[in-house]
C-alpha cells in the first residue's frame, strides 16, 4: 500500500471527515484504490509496487499456504473488507482467521478480530501503519500485528493488547526466525519476505 491520504472530501462525494460509516464506504466507486474508514476518517490509497506485493505473496507462501495445509486456518489478502470496532472497514495486506474463529467470515466481509493482521511498509506509509492503524488495531484487540520493513530487512511483531496499546514489540532482522502465536508449528526466516524478489523499488 502506498501513501495514505486523508481524502478531500470536496472530491469525493460522502460525509465530513470523521462522520464516514460503512453504509457510505460500500457507495464509494470501485476504481482500483484502496478505502478505509478508522474512526470515522476515510483515508486512500492507491496500487503497491511490485516489491510490495512480491513480500505480501512470500508471507502467504511461506504462512499462509502452510496454515491452509496444517488446518488452521484461513489467510486472506488484500482487498479484502475487515470491520471491527473503530474500523468500517481496513483492508490490511493479510489477515489470518483461526479455524476456531471463522464464524466471523459472513456476508462477504470480516466482521469480527482475526486472530492476525499483517501490513508492509511503503515509502509513505510508515506513520500510518505504525501510528494510526497500529492504534486502532490495539483497541480493536488484535492479538497480533506484524509489520514488515523492507527497507531494514525486519519483521516487527506487536502482540498483547491491553488497554488500546499493544504491550510487547519483537523485531526480527533477515536472519532470525519468527513463530506466531496463533500459528503453532510454522516458523519463518524473515529474509524469505525479501529473497528472490525480480524489483526491489519502493
Amino acid at each position: 500500500m502506498v501513501l495514505p491520504i486523508l481524502t478531500d472530501v470536496e472530491r469525493i462525494e460522502g460525509p465530513p471527515q470523521g462522520q464516514w460509516t460503512l453504509a457510505d464506504w460500500e457507495r464509494l466507486p470501485d476504481d482500483d484504490n484502496r478505502y478505509e474508514i478508522i474512526d470515522g476518517v476515510l483515508y486512500m490509497s492507491t496500487s503497491p509496487s511490485l516489491y510490495h506485493q512480491w513480500i505480501v505473496q512470500q508471507f502467504y507462501e511461506y504462512v499462509g499456504i502452510p496454515a491452509k495445509q496444517k488446518q488452521l486456518g484461513f489467510m486472506f489478502l488484500a482487498p479484502v473488507g475487515l470491520i471491527m470496532t473503530g474500523v468500517t472497514p481496513a483492508q490490511p495486506d493479510a489477515v489470518f482467521i483461526a479455524a476456531a474463529n471463522v464464524g466471523i467470515m459472513a456476508d462477504k466481509r470480516i466482521r469480527g478480530v482475526p486472530d492476525l493482521i499483517a501490513e508492509v511498509l511503503s515509502p509513505s506509509n510508515k506513520g500510518y501503519d505504525e501510528g494510526v492503524k497500529l492504534a486502532a488495531y490495539a483497541t480493536a484487540g488484535v492479538p497480533e500485528y506484524v509489520v514488515v520493513d523492507a527497507w531494514k530487512k525486519q519483521l516487527r511483531l506487536y502482540s498483547q493488547p491491553v488497554n488500546d496499546e499493544y504491550g510487547a514489540l519483537k523485531k526480527f532482522n533477515a536472519e532470525d526466525v519468527v513463530m506466531f502465536a496463533c500459528l503453532p508449528g510454522i516458523s519463518l526466516t524473515v529474509g524469505q519476505l525479501f529473497s528472490g524478489a525480480p524489483d526491489e523499488s519502493l
